[in-house]
């Protein structure tokens, strides 16, 4: 059988010259390509944003249900423990009953230290200051600087507390109301933790029974992703920071630093922050072991303290987290930048997880097939937390 043959390419010709005549020519390739990546990024962005004003409308709620699943992430293999030897019940109650007693052990213990310590650090706080004055004076750079106006600065400040003292009054009065939304989050977040913790195997089985059964298998992996990604960080950064507590406590101890206890929370709130809270954390223990021990000891203090941020993040970090949260170091700062940018600290503190929990629900929905749930190893716990 003969083969066919070829079509002819004068009609095709022809009616592309005939667009070229009407002044609507076919757009080349790159454009449509263009085009077609353009609206879909638009798309893309209003969503995120349609996102982003969404939670600011919720912010309570939305800052309730993460702090939620984060003590759900951290309680979690505590309940599971004591699940072997008492129901579910009374094994979240356990849980939850150590987490407060650790917490407000810790707490009582911060206020005792400061207490007991308060009145010798603010007497040398007065004679690190004149060291510090005394050694601007007499620099060896023969540098002239006039430090004779820091009396006339502090009587300005005084007079300035006089002038605005109603205005800071009512500032203060009005963070009473955030205070108290405080305490509102804190509550709710609790609320939401029993229930994550006893029942969340529950809630998660109830809410696939809701999906289409052709999807069902797709959301259990992406949602077993990202919660193994989010707990095991949560996880990791809470060992990290009190390893990272402990030792700047016992290295500021050893140095002799007044308020050693409360710098080390400081240093175990800091690692929570990515970038910014370990520099802080070791600015204000330099200033405080300069105020009471002198040059020599802040020199001191801060090196230790730096020592400790090399160890958290070469060691501590690699070991207790391993591969869960893989991030570029550039990601992590961009990603904290524009979370502090939008959400101060929060947004700080909550940057690096949703980008770690993001890129794990990428991941997964770039590798699985939409015909059965991968073999990613997860246990059954993990997949059906919240």
């Amino acid at each position: 059988m003969p083969d066919p043959a070829p079509p002819d390419p004068a009609p095709r010709a022809a009616a592309a010259r005939s667009d070229l005549l009407r002044g609507d020519p076919v757009p080349p390739a790159w454009l449509r390509t263009s085009a077609g990546w353009s609206w879909r990024l638009i798309v893309l962005v209003a969503g995120v944003a349609l996102v982003f004003w969404a939670v600011t409308q919720v912010l309570i709620v939305f800052v309730a249900v993460f702090l939620a699943l984060v003590l759900t992430a951290v309680l979690n293999p505590l309940t599971d423990l004591y699940d072997r030897v008492m129901p579910r019940a009374l094994a979240t109650a356990a849980a939850i009953l150590s987490g407060v007693l650790v917490v407000g052990g810790l707490l009582t213990y911060v206020v005792v230290s400061v207490a007991g310590q308060w009145e010798r650090l603010a007497g040398q706080f007065n004679t690190g200051i004149d060291q510090i004055v005394d050694l601007i004076e007499n620099n060896p750079l023969r540098v002239d600087v006039d430090v004779d106006t820091r009396d006339q600065w502090i009587d300005d400040a005084a007079d300035w507390l006089q002038q605005n003292a109603e205005s800071l009054v009512g500032r203060a009065a009005e963070s009473a109301g955030s205070i108290v939304e405080g305490v509102a989050v804190l509550v709710l977040a609790i609320f939401c933790t029993i229930f994550f913790v006893a029942s969340g195997a529950s809630m998660w089985r109830w809410f696939m029974t809701q999906v289409p059964v052709r999807t069902r298998d797709r959301w259990h992996a992406v949602a077993g992703a990202g919660w193994y990604t989010f707990s095991g960080y949560t996880r990791g950064i809470v060992l990290v920071a009190i390893t990272n507590g402990i030792l700047a406590g016992i290295f500021l101890s050893i140095v002799g630093v007044p308020l050693a206890a409360p710098l080390a929370v400081l240093v175990f709130i800091g690692t929570f922050i990515p970038l910014i809270g370990a520099p802080l954390a070791m600015i204000i223990a330099a200033v405080v072991a300069l105020a009471a021990d002198g040059l020599l000891a802040a020199l001191v203090v801060t090196l230790g303290i730096a020592g400790i941020g090399q160890l958290e993040g070469h060691v501590l970090q690699p070991l207790i987290m391993g591969k869960q949260v893989s991030l570029h170091p550039v990601v992590v700062a961009l990603g904290v930048t524009c979370g502090t940018v939008v959400g101060g600290i929060f947004g700080a503190v909550v940057a690096v997880p949703l980008i770690a929990v993001a890129w794990s629900v990428f991941s997964t929905l770039r590798t699985v097939p939409d015909d059965g749930l991968p073999d990613d190893g997860l246990p059954d716990d993990e997949a059906a937390a919240p």
